[in-house]
């Protein structure tokens, strides 16, 4: 009976593993039709990515009289060059569309990778500005979005609030925007993964837990910046894990 059980609890993975593996493949796809209606330039360049990989690896291979036993190999990195290329395209068009959008900040640092602890509109106006707040091993990070004369004070009171809580931690600020001293937000996520790591990983718990203390008293933002963007960064991370 439990052999019967566990060869119904096999299949049963299996066929939700095929689901989710042609789920991918169809997103993928959507996201391919859609970014090549954006960008006329996307099909040539993945065409030449791979026909320069391919031709270089196979190039590669006549002085040993090998270049048959190359191919197979120039093939694949031409696929993955290719795939690499699309899925940067497809980053710069979120971007793109994201850019200057209430929430697009928070959205950037809800895609941060690695054991980041974000806190989205943790201070904010009525007028879609706001304050997030990132934990990880440099310290907290307060970043701003909105216009730089109402949040540049905002982000001092917030600044201020934490201190408060979080003693000699290290405190950094941030303000998304194209400006002198401002951080672009395609370039959002890369400055954050620059930072030094100043405390360890239990010092960011137990930090962690004295924040939740302060209340998040901002305004209600999206959580995302337009529905397209949605889809292309759930392709962003289907592209990353295959």
């Amino acid at each position: 009976m439990a052999g019967k059980q566990d060869k119904a609890a096999a299949r049963e993975a299996a066929r939700a593993k095929r689901e989710e593996s042609r789920a991918k493949r169809a997103q993928i796809f959507e996201a391919f039709k859609m970014q090549r209606r954006e960008d006329p330039l996307l099909i040539p360049l993945m065409l030449g990515v791979f026909l320069g990989a391919t031709a270089i690896v196979f190039l590669l291979g006549f002085p040993w009289h090998a270049q048959w036993m190359t191919l197979p190999l120039g093939v694949a990195l031409g696929v993955l060059g290719a795939v690499v290329l699309f899925g940067r395209r497809v980053q710069s068009t979120v971007y793109a569309k994201a850019e200057g959008q209430p929430g697009a900040a928070a959205w950037a640092l809800e895609n941060l990778r690695g054991g980041w602890r974000v806190s989205t509109a943790v201070a904010g106006t009525t007028q879609l500005d706001a304050v997030h707040r990132v934990l990880g091993r440099p310290g907290v990070i307060l970043v701003a979005e909105g216009a730089p004369s109402r949040v540049k004070n905002l982000l001092a009171q917030e600044k201020k609030r934490v201190s408060r809580l979080v003693g000699d931690t290290p405190i950094y600020d941030v303000l998304v925007g194209n400006e002198e001293g401002q951080v672009p937000l395609r370039k959002l996520q890369r400055h954050i993964m620059k930072f030094p790591r100043n405390i360890s990983s239990a010092q960011v718990d137990s930090l962690e837990t004295r924040l939740q203390a302060l209340s998040s008293r901002g305004a209600a933002l999206p959580k995302g910046p337009m529905p397209q963007g949605a889809r292309m960064r759930n392709v962003q991370r289907t592209i990353r894990r295959r």
